[in-house]
């Protein structure tokens, strides 16, 4: 446990403007002679003008004619070094600060500091904090700043924790630096119980007033996926502000709450008639309609974000992007992608992301290729992107290709998600022993994620062997994750192996593990509506059933034969067909079928991957009813149309 320090009464002007204390010097260098002050001219405010005027050069000259720099000349120089990102001039001017006896200034500290974490500089950074000898608050406050940006959350909070032990007090924005510094690197379970000290702490101290240090709580919840504790939080908060509203916002809709961040947004708009949404509060917004394929509330909030004028924010516009690629509507994503008048690598990233989820990989490569060629540097995200795409489009040679273009063209070194896309597509190409190689030959720490592209793939082609050795190391990397242990019975379901199907299910239960229910969303008439299973209760279930059962009967005769190796309980063959009818795609298509108009097409998502029956079953429906129906599962799109799948039977 911390020691914590009881925050002055009085708070500080700010962070950034705090008082400008001159160094104390000796008596005798703050007294001129007269004859010398009335003979040598001043030349601060020249020096100032020319740094406001980008003549840095010119300004550093005068600087080292100048006898008496003042505090507020230092401090724009500062400023001018940190614009115009030169670091030797920066380190030229430092000298000349610590010769004339300012380094000592606790004002002009914090500002080289900034400075310094402005040009990447950081162990210069750290040195002006390590030789100043009376550190202000704002001095710590500076050097958090500049370190928790640079993601050196772990340093921060040690130093967090000396500043607690000589007994100086923290003040607001000391807390909003340290609980960014919990999320700054990775999100570890230690790191999280430190910032459940500091909110404790915040709480003791009366500090729930301040809007901007319950926002960021509400931040660092979220990254952490605790999305009661970002809740509690809101809820708490006396005073919102669009920034909190924003926050609850994107952690709904970053955390798989898609629904609650598009009623949360609706309780904003009815309850904040002063403060309008901003971009970021779009931005969440159209991921969660995203994220439901909600696409006529995605058009609702597309019509406010062009009444707003948030239509040439660049997040937004690729957010628009990713949203109508989503909902199924790739080609508006494309028109509004050729309409941007700017363009950069996050709006490049989401059209070829978009692509890829489509199947279009070679499409996806082209747009990449393309990008190349405007001067545009990729990032390491558009290369999970295009990887992404040719996993998809089954395009190997051509991942491979790309993924040994990161290091050697780009200067990208693969992250634990390059290499899982590199192991999925093997995988799903059957390329199995290649892809284990991949993961033996590996520099990093595999992780849960490249481990359970191998599981997947696994489970794809029935390849026992591995899959128990990728499960092996899943369970102890993500103990409490009950997919990993369904996915290995599934295996073993489909190799018959029983007495191991049996021996997985009971780790389950001895566990206390369950797994995710399959759940489906389709939209009709702007209203969203949830599918688990046929437990659940909908006003029309009687009749979805019925419709199941017609439909299911009538296409047995033309040719559908239900998969019922993907129910893995030892049931007769009738009661196995039975439970794949209560699975929550057929739910929502059969929902579909029944509220849509002839010619509408039919929208769907899926939390997990679709399963071999649903997907034959759909095919089937798109042919028998003459209906076009897009899925999207956890994977890809499923566009079914006249009794065939976009994906081409490979997902």
């Amino acid at each position: 446990m911390w020691a914590f320090h009881t925050p002055q009464p009085t708070q500080p002007p700010s962070l950034f403007n705090p008082p400008r204390t001159p160094p104390k010097l000796p008596s005798s260098s703050l007294t001129l002679n007269p004859s010398i002050s009335n003979s040598t001219p001043n030349h601060n405010q020249l020096i100032q003008s020319l740094c406001k005027q980008g003549d840095l050069k010119q300004a550093f000259k005068l600087l080292f004619r100048e006898p008496n720099p003042s505090q507020r000349t230092y401090e724009v120089l500062i400023l001018s070094c940190a614009d115009q990102n030169s670091l030797s001039l920066a380190q030229s001017l430092h000298s000349h600060i610590s010769e004339n006896g300012f380094d000592q200034d606790p004002f002009l500290v914090t500002k080289l500091i900034s400075m310094y974490a402005a040009l990447d500089s950081l162990d210069d950074a750290r040195k002006v904090f390590d030789k100043t000898r009376k550190r202000t608050i704002f001095v710590w406050n500076a050097l958090f700043r500049a370190l928790t940006l640079a993601g050196f959350g772990e340093e921060v909070l040690g130093l967090y924790r000396k500043m607690n032990r000589i007994g100086l007090p923290s003040d607001r924005f000391t807390y909003t630096y340290v609980l960014k510094a919990c999320v700054a690197s990775e999100c570890m379970v230690s790191l999280l119980n430190k910032g459940k000290e500091i909110h404790a702490h915040i709480l003791r101290h009366g500090l729930e007033g301040y809007v901007h240090i319950m926002t960021t709580l509400v931040d660092m919840y979220a990254r952490f996926g605790c999305v009661a504790h970002a809740s509690f939080v809101f809820e708490k908060m006396p005073v919102r502000n669009v920034v909190s509203w924003s926050a609850m916002m994107a952690c709904y809709a970053k955390n798989g709450k898609p629904f609650e961040a598009l009623e949360l947004f609706r309780e904003m708009m009815i309850e904040t008639q002063d403060s309008a949404p901003n971009s970021v509060t779009m931005v969440s917004v159209l991921q969660a309609c995203a994220a439901l394929s909600a696409l006529e509330q995605g058009k609702l909030v597309h019509a406010y974000i062009l009444r707003r004028g948030l239509d040439s924010v660049l997040p937004v516009i690729s957010a628009l992007i990713t949203m109508y690629a989503r909902c199924g509507e790739l080609e508006l994503g494309q028109r509004i992608f050729d309409r941007m008048e700017k363009r950069d690598v996050v709006s490049w990233n989401s059209l070829i992301s978009s692509y890829g989820l489509h199947g279009y990989g070679k499409k996806a490569m082209q747009i990449f290729q393309e990008m190349i060629h405007q001067g545009v540097s990729p990032s390491p995200i558009t290369f999970v992107s295009v990887l992404g795409a040719c996993s998809h489009a089954g395009l190997v040679e051509e991942g491979k290709k790309l993924f040994d273009s990161m290091r050697k063209e780009h200067g990208i070194h693969p992250s634990v998600e390059h290499y899982a896309c590199m192991v999925d597509l093997l995988g799903r190409a059957n390329r199995l022993e290649e892809a284990a190689k991949i993961i033996d030959e590996m520099r990093i720490e595999p992780g849960a994620k490249v481990w359970g592209s191998l599981l997947g793939s696994c489970r794809i082609h029935c390849n026992v062997e591995l899959a128990e050795r990728a499960s092996h190391r899943l369970f102890q990397l993500e103990p409490h994750s009950a997919g990993n242990y369904v996915l290995l019975a599934d295996i073993y379901a489909e190799a018959e192996m029983w007495d191991d199907v049996k021996r997985v299910r009971k780790l389950l239960e001895t566990r206390s593990l369950q797994k995710v229910a399959g759940r489906s969303w389709i939209e009709v008439r702007r209203k969203m509506y949830s599918f688990v299973s046929v437990d659940e209760p909908n006003p029309q279930i009687e009749l979805i059933q019925s419709l199941l059962i017609k439909l299911a009967a009538e296409m047995k005769e033309k040719g559908y034969s239900p998969q019922t190796k993907v129910v893995l309980y030892d049931l007769d063959e009738s009661e196995k067909e039975r439970i794949l009818l209560g699975h929550s795609e057929k739910l929502a298509v059969a929902f579909g079928l029944i509220n849509t108009k002839k010619g509408e097409t039919i929208r769907i998502t899926k939390n997990l991957r679709l399963c071999e029956d649903c997907h034959s079953f759909t095919k089937f429906i798109s042919k028998f009813t003459n209906k076009e129906i897009l899925v999207r599962d956890v994977n890809r799109f499923h566009h079914f149309q006249n009794g065939v799948c976009s994906c081409g039977d490979y997902w």
